[in-house]
Protein backbone atom coordinates (compact mmCIF):
# COMPACT_ATOMS: atom_id res chain seq x y z
CA UNK A 1 0.00 0.00 0.00
CA UNK A 2 1.58 3.46 -0.90
CA UNK A 3 0.55 6.78 0.74
CA UNK A 4 -1.87 8.98 -1.33
CA UNK A 5 -0.54 12.56 -1.72
CA UNK A 6 -2.64 16.25 -1.51
CA UNK A 7 -0.84 16.32 -5.85
CA UNK A 8 -3.20 13.20 -6.48
CA UNK A 9 -6.37 14.33 -4.36
CA UNK A 10 -6.38 17.47 -6.33
CA UNK A 11 -6.13 15.78 -9.59
CA UNK A 12 -9.02 13.76 -8.62
CA UNK A 13 -10.90 16.75 -7.34
CA UNK A 14 -10.59 18.39 -11.05
CA UNK A 15 -13.22 15.55 -12.28
CA UNK A 16 -15.69 17.45 -9.93
CA UNK A 17 -17.81 20.01 -11.88
CA UNK A 18 -17.97 23.47 -9.96
CA UNK A 19 -21.80 25.76 -9.89
CA UNK A 20 -20.51 27.06 -13.12
CA UNK A 21 -20.84 23.18 -14.41
CA UNK A 22 -17.99 24.27 -17.28
CA UNK A 23 -15.11 24.49 -14.61
CA UNK A 24 -13.98 21.96 -11.86
CA UNK A 25 -13.70 23.10 -8.14
CA UNK A 26 -10.08 23.00 -8.21
CA UNK A 27 -10.04 25.53 -10.84
CA UNK A 28 -12.11 28.05 -9.07
CA UNK A 29 -10.06 28.02 -6.34
CA UNK A 30 -12.98 26.52 -4.07
CA UNK A 31 -10.70 23.33 -2.41
CA UNK A 32 -8.82 24.21 0.93
CA UNK A 33 -5.42 22.80 1.81
CA UNK A 34 -5.49 18.87 1.83
CA UNK A 35 -4.61 17.68 4.77
CA UNK A 36 -3.80 13.52 5.01
CA UNK A 37 -3.62 11.13 7.64
CA UNK A 38 -3.57 7.52 7.82
CA UNK A 39 -5.12 6.92 5.21
CA UNK A 40 -7.92 10.01 5.06
CA UNK A 41 -8.35 12.39 3.65
CA UNK A 42 -9.29 16.18 4.81
CA UNK A 43 -10.79 19.38 2.76
CA UNK A 44 -13.28 21.63 2.76
CA UNK A 45 -14.94 23.57 -0.10
CA UNK A 46 -15.73 27.22 -0.10
CA UNK A 47 -19.49 28.23 -0.81
CA UNK A 48 -21.60 30.94 -0.71
CA UNK A 49 -23.34 30.52 2.47
CA UNK A 50 -26.86 30.85 1.05
CA UNK A 51 -26.07 28.27 -1.38
CA UNK A 52 -24.71 25.71 1.23
CA UNK A 53 -27.87 23.48 0.87
CA UNK A 54 -27.98 23.64 -3.08
CA UNK A 55 -24.73 22.49 -3.44
CA UNK A 56 -24.45 19.86 -0.55
CA UNK A 57 -24.44 17.24 -3.97
CA UNK A 58 -21.03 18.79 -5.14
CA UNK A 59 -19.82 18.19 -1.78
CA UNK A 60 -21.04 14.44 -1.94
CA UNK A 61 -19.57 14.41 -5.59
CA UNK A 62 -16.10 15.39 -4.43
CA UNK A 63 -16.32 13.00 -0.98
CA UNK A 64 -17.15 9.99 -3.66
CA UNK A 65 -14.40 10.43 -6.06
CA UNK A 66 -12.00 11.06 -3.40
CA UNK A 67 -13.25 7.47 -1.43
CA UNK A 68 -12.85 5.52 -4.71
CA UNK A 69 -9.20 6.55 -5.04
CA UNK A 70 -7.07 3.54 -4.55
CA UNK A 71 -5.16 3.61 -1.17
CA UNK A 72 -7.68 6.08 0.36
CA UNK A 73 -9.19 4.48 3.51
CA UNK A 74 -11.88 7.57 4.01
CA UNK A 75 -12.24 11.06 3.29
CA UNK A 76 -14.04 13.98 5.66
CA UNK A 77 -15.58 16.65 2.93
CA UNK A 78 -17.57 19.86 4.20
CA UNK A 79 -18.83 22.97 3.13
CA UNK A 80 -17.64 25.90 4.03
CA UNK A 81 -18.98 29.69 3.95
CA UNK A 82 -17.41 32.75 2.39
CA UNK A 83 -18.85 36.22 1.47
CA UNK A 84 -16.44 35.61 -1.38
CA UNK A 85 -17.04 32.57 -2.80
CA UNK A 86 -19.98 34.34 -4.88
CA UNK A 87 -18.03 35.15 -7.58
CA UNK A 88 -16.14 31.31 -7.68
CA UNK A 89 -19.94 29.96 -7.98
CA UNK A 90 -21.97 31.95 -10.19
CA UNK A 91 -25.58 30.48 -10.31
CA UNK A 92 -26.50 26.93 -12.12
CA UNK A 93 -29.58 24.96 -12.72
CA UNK A 94 -31.51 23.79 -10.06
CA UNK A 95 -29.55 21.03 -7.72
CA UNK A 96 -31.71 17.85 -6.90
CA UNK A 97 -32.30 18.28 -2.71
CA UNK A 98 -29.55 16.42 -0.68
CA UNK A 99 -30.86 13.21 0.67
CA UNK A 100 -32.38 13.27 4.02
CA UNK A 101 -30.14 12.99 7.17
CA UNK A 102 -27.06 15.39 5.09
CA UNK A 103 -25.16 18.29 6.63
CA UNK A 104 -27.63 20.81 4.03
CA UNK A 105 -30.88 19.04 5.55
CA UNK A 106 -33.05 22.06 6.85
CA UNK A 107 -33.20 20.44 10.56
CA UNK A 108 -35.23 22.90 12.53
CA UNK A 109 -36.10 21.93 16.19
CA UNK A 110 -37.98 23.39 18.69
CA UNK A 111 -36.52 23.79 22.00
CA UNK A 112 -39.05 25.94 23.70
CA UNK A 113 -39.85 23.32 26.14
CA UNK A 114 -38.75 19.27 26.71
CA UNK A 115 -40.35 16.60 27.84
CA UNK A 116 -39.05 17.40 31.39
CA UNK A 117 -40.63 20.81 31.04
CA UNK A 118 -36.87 22.93 30.78
CA UNK A 119 -37.36 26.10 28.80
CA UNK A 120 -34.97 25.98 26.18
CA UNK A 121 -34.22 28.33 23.27
CA UNK A 122 -35.06 27.97 19.77
CA UNK A 123 -33.02 27.34 17.06
CA UNK A 124 -31.24 30.63 16.15
CA UNK A 125 -31.20 31.70 12.00
CA UNK A 126 -27.43 31.77 11.04
CA UNK A 127 -25.86 35.20 10.81
CA UNK A 128 -25.78 36.75 7.34
CA UNK A 129 -22.68 34.21 5.49
CA UNK A 130 -22.67 31.71 8.19
CA UNK A 131 -23.52 28.09 8.07
CA UNK A 132 -25.13 26.80 11.09
CA UNK A 133 -25.58 23.18 12.48
CA UNK A 134 -28.92 21.54 12.56
CA UNK A 135 -29.77 20.25 15.86
CA UNK A 136 -27.87 22.85 17.95
CA UNK A 137 -29.58 25.75 19.29
CA UNK A 138 -27.22 27.99 20.55
CA UNK A 139 -22.96 28.10 20.22
CA UNK A 140 -21.26 29.87 22.33
CA UNK A 141 -17.53 30.71 22.58
CA UNK A 142 -15.23 31.01 25.68
CA UNK A 143 -12.17 33.13 24.74
CA UNK A 144 -9.26 34.87 26.40
CA UNK A 145 -6.64 37.18 25.10
CA UNK A 146 -3.79 35.08 26.54
CA UNK A 147 -2.96 31.82 27.66
CA UNK A 148 -2.40 30.64 31.26
CA UNK A 149 -5.81 31.73 32.38
CA UNK A 150 -7.75 29.26 32.78
CA UNK A 151 -9.81 29.31 29.90
CA UNK A 152 -10.01 25.55 29.34
CA UNK A 153 -11.24 24.67 32.80
CA UNK A 154 -13.64 28.01 33.16
CA UNK A 155 -14.94 26.26 29.97
CA UNK A 156 -16.01 22.84 31.20
CA UNK A 157 -17.35 23.81 34.19
CA UNK A 158 -19.41 26.40 32.59
CA UNK A 159 -20.50 23.91 30.18
CA UNK A 160 -21.31 21.09 33.37
CA UNK A 161 -23.14 23.91 34.73
CA UNK A 162 -25.66 24.62 32.01
CA UNK A 163 -26.04 20.91 31.69
CA UNK A 164 -26.64 21.01 36.01
CA UNK A 165 -29.06 23.97 35.13
CA UNK A 166 -31.32 21.67 32.77
CA UNK A 167 -30.07 21.95 29.28
CA UNK A 168 -28.71 19.57 26.70
CA UNK A 169 -24.99 20.47 26.00
CA UNK A 170 -21.75 19.42 24.41
CA UNK A 171 -18.42 21.07 24.13
CA UNK A 172 -16.17 21.05 21.05
CA UNK A 173 -12.55 21.98 22.22
CA UNK A 174 -11.17 23.97 19.16
CA UNK A 175 -7.76 24.15 20.28
CA UNK A 176 -5.86 22.40 17.74
CA UNK A 177 -2.26 22.62 18.65
CA UNK A 178 -2.95 22.05 22.12
CA UNK A 179 -6.25 20.26 23.09
CA UNK A 180 -7.26 19.63 26.68
CA UNK A 181 -10.66 18.08 26.68
CA UNK A 182 -9.42 14.90 26.61
CA UNK A 183 -7.28 15.39 30.40
CA UNK A 184 -10.04 17.47 31.40
CA UNK A 185 -12.76 15.58 30.75
CA UNK A 186 -10.83 12.21 31.33
CA UNK A 187 -11.76 10.89 28.49
CA UNK A 188 -9.53 8.05 26.45
CA UNK A 189 -9.78 6.16 23.16
CA UNK A 190 -10.86 6.92 19.37
CA UNK A 191 -14.57 8.39 17.97
CA UNK A 192 -16.32 5.95 16.29
CA UNK A 193 -17.38 7.19 12.76
CA UNK A 194 -20.90 6.62 10.89
CA UNK A 195 -20.67 5.28 7.23
CA UNK A 196 -16.98 6.50 7.44
CA UNK A 197 -17.87 10.12 7.60
CA UNK A 198 -19.91 11.11 10.21
CA UNK A 199 -17.90 12.03 13.60
CA UNK A 200 -19.53 10.17 16.94
CA UNK A 201 -18.78 12.69 19.86
CA UNK A 202 -17.16 11.18 23.06
CA UNK A 203 -19.07 11.73 26.25
CA UNK A 204 -18.65 11.97 30.03
CA UNK A 205 -20.40 13.53 32.46
CA UNK A 206 -23.15 13.99 30.57
CA UNK A 207 -21.29 16.31 27.67
CA UNK A 208 -21.27 15.22 24.46
CA UNK A 209 -17.47 16.17 23.57
CA UNK A 210 -15.39 16.71 20.42
CA UNK A 211 -11.66 17.26 20.22
CA UNK A 212 -8.44 17.11 18.25
CA UNK A 213 -6.80 15.12 21.38
CA UNK A 214 -9.51 12.42 20.32
CA UNK A 215 -8.04 12.10 16.58
CA UNK A 216 -3.79 11.93 16.84
CA UNK A 217 -1.41 11.03 19.89
CA UNK A 218 -0.91 13.57 22.80
CA UNK A 219 2.43 13.67 21.84
CA UNK A 220 1.97 14.32 17.99
CA UNK A 221 3.43 17.78 17.29
CA UNK A 222 0.34 19.42 15.30
CA UNK A 223 2.59 21.53 12.46
CA UNK A 224 -0.45 22.89 10.35
CA UNK A 225 -1.11 26.04 8.54
CA UNK A 226 -4.09 28.22 8.56
CA UNK A 227 -6.20 26.84 6.19
CA UNK A 228 -5.78 22.78 7.21
CA UNK A 229 -6.61 24.31 11.13
CA UNK A 230 -9.77 26.04 9.66
CA UNK A 231 -10.80 22.96 7.71
CA UNK A 232 -10.34 21.02 10.96
CA UNK A 233 -12.08 23.51 13.17
CA UNK A 234 -15.14 23.67 10.78
CA UNK A 235 -15.26 19.57 10.01
CA UNK A 236 -14.91 18.99 13.92
CA UNK A 237 -18.15 21.47 13.96
CA UNK A 238 -20.16 20.33 11.46
CA UNK A 239 -19.30 16.77 10.62
CA UNK A 240 -19.95 15.36 14.52
CA UNK A 241 -23.20 13.42 15.04
CA UNK A 242 -24.02 16.13 17.83
CA UNK A 243 -27.54 15.37 18.01
CA UNK A 244 -30.19 17.91 19.39
CA UNK A 245 -28.27 20.33 21.84
CA UNK A 246 -29.62 23.71 22.94
CA UNK A 247 -26.20 24.55 23.29
CA UNK A 248 -22.79 23.86 22.29
CA UNK A 249 -19.74 25.35 23.89
CA UNK A 250 -16.72 26.24 21.79
CA UNK A 251 -13.35 25.90 23.65
CA UNK A 252 -11.49 28.81 21.70
CA UNK A 253 -7.12 28.98 21.41
CA UNK A 254 -5.94 31.47 23.06
CA UNK A 255 -5.27 34.50 21.67
CA UNK A 256 -6.86 36.11 18.44
CA UNK A 257 -5.73 33.79 15.37
CA UNK A 258 -6.62 31.52 12.32
CA UNK A 259 -8.70 29.82 14.29
CA UNK A 260 -10.43 32.12 16.47
CA UNK A 261 -11.19 34.54 12.86
CA UNK A 262 -12.63 31.11 11.52
CA UNK A 263 -14.93 30.62 14.15
CA UNK A 264 -15.98 33.66 14.71
CA UNK A 265 -16.57 34.67 11.28
CA UNK A 266 -18.02 31.56 9.70
CA UNK A 267 -19.83 30.27 12.67
CA UNK A 268 -22.99 31.63 14.12
CA UNK A 269 -22.06 32.08 17.56
CA UNK A 270 -24.62 33.27 19.57
CA UNK A 271 -22.09 35.14 21.67
CA UNK A 272 -18.74 35.13 23.29
CA UNK A 273 -17.46 34.77 27.04
CA UNK A 274 -14.13 36.12 27.65
CA UNK A 275 -11.85 34.82 30.61
CA UNK A 276 -9.71 36.89 32.11
CA UNK A 277 -7.44 36.94 35.53
CA UNK A 278 -7.43 40.20 37.85
CA UNK A 279 -3.92 41.83 37.00
CA UNK A 280 -3.64 44.05 33.81
CA UNK A 281 -1.14 42.70 31.51
CA UNK A 282 -4.04 39.89 31.45
CA UNK A 283 -6.94 42.53 30.72
CA UNK A 284 -5.00 43.83 28.13
CA UNK A 285 -4.88 40.97 26.49
CA UNK A 286 -8.71 40.14 27.60
CA UNK A 287 -9.36 43.26 25.83
CA UNK A 288 -7.68 42.26 22.74
CA UNK A 289 -10.39 39.23 22.39
CA UNK A 290 -13.32 41.65 23.40
CA UNK A 291 -12.57 43.68 20.32
CA UNK A 292 -12.21 41.02 17.95
CA UNK A 293 -15.35 39.59 18.70
CA UNK A 294 -17.41 43.11 18.23
CA UNK A 295 -15.57 43.82 14.86
CA UNK A 296 -17.18 40.16 13.04
CA UNK A 297 -20.50 40.95 15.34
CA UNK A 298 -20.67 38.50 17.70
CA UNK A 299 -22.40 39.58 21.00
CA UNK A 300 -20.27 39.21 23.67
CA UNK A 301 -21.85 37.91 26.29
CA UNK A 302 -19.65 38.75 29.35
CA UNK A 303 -16.09 38.51 31.43
CA UNK A 304 -15.44 35.84 34.04
CA UNK A 305 -12.61 36.94 36.51
CA UNK A 306 -10.91 33.64 36.95
CA UNK A 307 -8.46 33.08 40.05
CA UNK A 308 -10.08 36.49 41.66
CA UNK A 309 -8.99 35.99 44.67
CA UNK A 310 -6.86 32.84 46.89
CA UNK A 311 -8.53 31.63 50.25
CA UNK A 312 -5.52 29.76 52.16
CA UNK A 313 -6.61 26.67 53.17
CA UNK A 314 -5.41 26.02 56.55
CA UNK A 315 -6.28 29.68 58.40
CA UNK A 316 -9.18 30.70 55.86
CA UNK A 317 -7.48 34.50 55.25
CA UNK A 318 -8.07 35.34 51.61
CA UNK A 319 -5.46 36.83 49.39
CA UNK A 320 -5.55 38.67 46.42
CA UNK A 321 -2.53 37.20 44.77
CA UNK A 322 -2.99 38.61 41.18
CA UNK A 323 -5.01 41.66 42.45
CA UNK A 324 -9.11 41.70 42.16
CA UNK A 325 -12.06 43.45 40.70
CA UNK A 326 -10.13 44.43 37.29
CA UNK A 327 -11.98 42.26 35.25
CA UNK A 328 -15.22 43.37 36.78
CA UNK A 329 -14.01 47.45 36.60
CA UNK A 330 -13.15 46.26 32.98
CA UNK A 331 -16.75 44.98 32.40
CA UNK A 332 -17.90 48.44 33.43
CA UNK A 333 -15.93 49.94 31.42
CA UNK A 334 -16.66 48.79 28.06
CA UNK A 335 -20.20 48.24 28.53
CA UNK A 336 -20.65 44.57 28.97
CA UNK A 337 -21.78 42.20 31.82
CA UNK A 338 -19.84 40.99 34.60
CA UNK A 339 -20.49 37.03 34.56
CA UNK A 340 -18.66 36.46 38.32
CA UNK A 341 -15.09 35.33 40.41
CA UNK A 342 -13.98 32.27 40.63
CA UNK A 343 -11.45 32.18 43.19
CA UNK A 344 -8.03 30.27 42.91
CA UNK A 345 -8.41 27.09 44.79
CA UNK A 346 -6.69 23.68 45.09
CA UNK A 347 -9.14 21.78 44.48
CA UNK A 348 -9.52 23.26 41.00
CA UNK A 349 -6.34 22.90 39.60
CA UNK A 350 -6.41 19.29 41.07
CA UNK A 351 -9.45 18.11 39.93
CA UNK A 352 -8.58 19.43 36.43
CA UNK A 353 -5.56 17.33 36.19
CA UNK A 354 -7.10 14.48 37.64
CA UNK A 355 -10.61 14.76 34.92
CA UNK A 356 -12.88 15.40 37.81
CA UNK A 357 -14.10 19.33 37.04
CA UNK A 358 -15.52 20.38 40.09
CA UNK A 359 -19.13 21.24 39.04
CA UNK A 360 -19.48 17.69 38.16
CA UNK A 361 -17.35 16.35 41.27
CA UNK A 362 -18.58 18.31 43.80
CA UNK A 363 -22.23 19.71 42.90
CA UNK A 364 -22.62 20.40 46.29
CA UNK A 365 -19.49 23.18 46.50
CA UNK A 366 -18.99 27.01 47.07
CA UNK A 367 -17.21 27.04 43.71
CA UNK A 368 -19.88 24.82 41.79
CA UNK A 369 -22.60 26.87 42.68
CA UNK A 370 -20.42 29.82 41.07
CA UNK A 371 -19.96 28.10 38.02
CA UNK A 372 -23.85 27.38 38.21
CA UNK A 373 -24.63 31.10 38.68
CA UNK A 374 -22.37 32.31 35.41
CA UNK A 375 -24.04 29.48 33.56
CA UNK A 376 -27.42 30.92 34.45
CA UNK A 377 -26.26 34.32 33.37
CA UNK A 378 -25.10 33.61 29.86
CA UNK A 379 -27.92 31.31 29.12
CA UNK A 380 -30.42 33.92 30.13
CA UNK A 381 -28.73 36.76 27.94
CA UNK A 382 -28.80 33.84 24.55
CA UNK A 383 -32.58 32.58 25.27
CA UNK A 384 -33.93 35.86 27.05
CA UNK A 385 -35.22 33.46 29.52
CA UNK A 386 -34.00 34.25 33.16
CA UNK A 387 -32.85 31.27 34.86
CA UNK A 388 -32.13 30.22 38.64
CA UNK A 389 -29.18 27.75 39.00
CA UNK A 390 -31.09 24.60 39.25
CA UNK A 391 -30.19 21.87 42.51
CA UNK A 392 -26.86 20.61 41.77
CA UNK A 393 -26.88 17.23 40.00
CA UNK A 394 -24.65 14.59 41.16
CA UNK A 395 -22.99 12.24 38.89
CA UNK A 396 -21.86 8.80 40.22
Amino acid sequence: MTDVTKEQVLETLKTVRGPDLEHDIVELGMVSDVFISDGKVYFSITVPAERAKELEPMRLAAERVIKAMPDVKGALVTLTADKKAAAAAPAARPAPNPPHGHAGHDHQHDHQHDQRGHAHAPQQPPRAGKIGVPGIGAIIAVASGKGGVGKSTTAVNLALGLLANGLRVGILDADIYGPSMPRLLKISGRPTQIDGRIINPMENYGLKVMSMGFLVDEETAMIWRGPMVQSALLQMLREVAWGELDVLVVDMPPGTGDAQLTMAQQVPLAGAVIVSTPQDLALIDARKGLNMFRKVEVPVLGIVENMSYFIAPDTGTRYDIFGHGGARKEAERVGVPFLGEVPLTMNIRETSDAGTPLVASEPNGVVAGIYRGIAAKVWEQVSGQPQRPAPAIVFE
